[in-house]
C-alpha cells in the first residue's frame, strides 16, 4: 500500500499547526468514507508547500493520539 491519500486543503491554520483536508477513504486509520476533517501536521514547514484549494497526496497517522498528516505534497 503506497498510503498516500488523495485530498483538498480546505484551510490551513499556521499558528496551531493544523491543516484541514478532504480526503477518501483512510483504510489504515479506519475510516471507511471519504470526509473533511482537521489534522495536525507533523511539520509546521509542510504548510508553506501548500494552500488552501490545492489538491494533494498526503500519509496520516496517529501520533499521540491525534491524527497528523505526516507528508504532504501538491499534485497537479
Amino acid at each position: 500500500q503506497s498510503g498516500l491519500i488523495d485530498g483538498t486543503v480546505t484551510k490551513i491554520d499556521e499558528s496551531a499547526g493544523k491543516i484541514t483536508l478532504r480526503h477518501g477513504p483512510i483504510k489504515k486509520l479506519d475510516m471507511d468514507e471519504g470526509m473533511t476533517m482537521v489534522f495536525r501536521i507533523q511539520d509546521p514547514t509542510m504548510l508553506k508547500q501548500v494552500k488552501a484549494g490545492d489538491k494533494v497526496k498526503f500519509d496520516a497517522d496517529r501520533v499521540n493520539g491525534e491524527l497528523t498528516v505526516t507528508k504532504i505534497e501538491k499534485t497537479k
